[in-house]
């Protein structure tokens, strides 16, 4: 049974022996797919999901053969995000705001629509809705082992603030997606500026409010390619984007025909969990079904990773499951034009 082990710096192969070698993207259709029941769980339950200890969570995935999109007025009006908000009010507060903002809704849902004609995976508010509880998930865990986030450290508010700066970061991370995929990250910026003032009404008041924005905004931007991250909310959003590497993500593509390494790679993943570590704050587990995923965690997961204030507190364990590897790829054919 393969499996590969990584920190922050890369990963490696590992076989039964025990010898380690090196080791060397649309999900169901549109934003009209229903949200997962494990969502559901997490948000009444805390950590507990799928009969899992209090100590693991499996980051949810929606079902492979989601729903056709929807008609606009529809798919927005459906696109409503969830997570375990532990009697944080000010969180409860934001995300029921958000809830109730058409405008942000339908830049995720115009977010989905680039993504399809670019035959990318998912960036609808299913993408969102992991990034936001994934977020929240290795912040608490991070929290738990006494590592401590920027709103605390350097501007002396609390850990349920920092929640809101996690939360915040993820749910617009992609906004600019909406616009235009190239430089999205930076066009998400100036969508985010507007909409968290309104959002923020009542919930904060000035200057915090604006402290509480940039804090998000850099967490925005630090979820591009070499976004560097100055804070652990920050690298915390870049790696929970990193983490949603479920196979559900990459069957549009494969489907269309656009079989390449980044969706071939993204159906090998399985499940992915979350949990304590043993040896470091956070552990994550990846079963996968074809060693082809290896790529999603040592090019994609490791680089979001490396060079952030989560290097060296997050420890990655990948593993093949079965006697047997699925098979994902047919045969392969370069481009006529290549």
């Amino acid at each position: 049974m393969p499996s590969i082990e990584t920190g922050a710096g890369g990963a490696q192969a590992r076989g039964r022996g025990g010898g380690k070698t090196p080791a060397s993207d649309a999900r169901p259709r549109g934003p009209g797919r229903g949200i997962w029941d494990d969502a559901a769980a997490v948000a009444e339950e805390g950590d507990r999901s799928d009969g899992r200890s209090a100590n693991e969570e499996r980051v949810p995935a929606p079902e492979a053969a989601g729903p056709a999109r929807k008609p606009p007025a529809e798919a927005v009006a459906e696109a409503r995000v969830r997570a375990p908000t532990r009697g944080n009010r000010k969180l409860e507060a934001f995300l029921e705001a958000v809830n109730a903002d058409d405008q942000v809704r339908a830049w995720w849902y115009m977010a989905q629509v680039h993504a399809e004609r670019l035959g990318m995976s998912d960036h609808s508010w299913v993408h969102v809705q992991i990034v936001l509880n994934v977020s929240l998930r290795l912040l608490r865990l991070l929290a738990k082992a006494g590592v401590e986030p920027a709103m605390v450290v350097d501007h002396g508010m609390g850990q349920r603030d920092a929640e809101v700066v996690v939360a915040a970061g993820a749910l617009f991370h992609d906004v600019g997606m909406s616009i235009h995929r190239a430089d999205h990250e930076a066009y998400s910026l100036f969508l985010a500026q507007g909409a968290l003032e309104r959002l923020f009404d009542g919930v904060y008041k000035q200057p915090v409010r604006s402290i509480v924005i940039a804090e998000a905004l850099h967490a925005i931007i630090g979820h591009r390619r070499r976004g560097e991250p100055y804070t652990l909310e920050a690298g915390v959003v870049r790696v929970a984007d990193g983490l949603d590497l479920a196979q559900g993500r990459s069957r549009l593509p494969i489907e269309a025909g656009q079989e390449g390494i980044h969706s071939i790679s993204a159906a090998a993943i399985d499940e992915v969990r979350i949990s304590a570590g043993e040896q470091r704050p956070v552990r994550v587990e990846i079963e996968m079904n074809n060693s082809a995923g290896i790529f999603q965690v040592d090019d994609l997961l490791a680089t979001k990773l490396r060079g952030t204030p989560l290097e060296g507190r997050v420890e990655v364990v990948a593993e093949v499951k079965g006697e047997s590897e699925k098979r994902l790829l047919s045969g392969f054919r370069l481009p006529e034009d290549a």
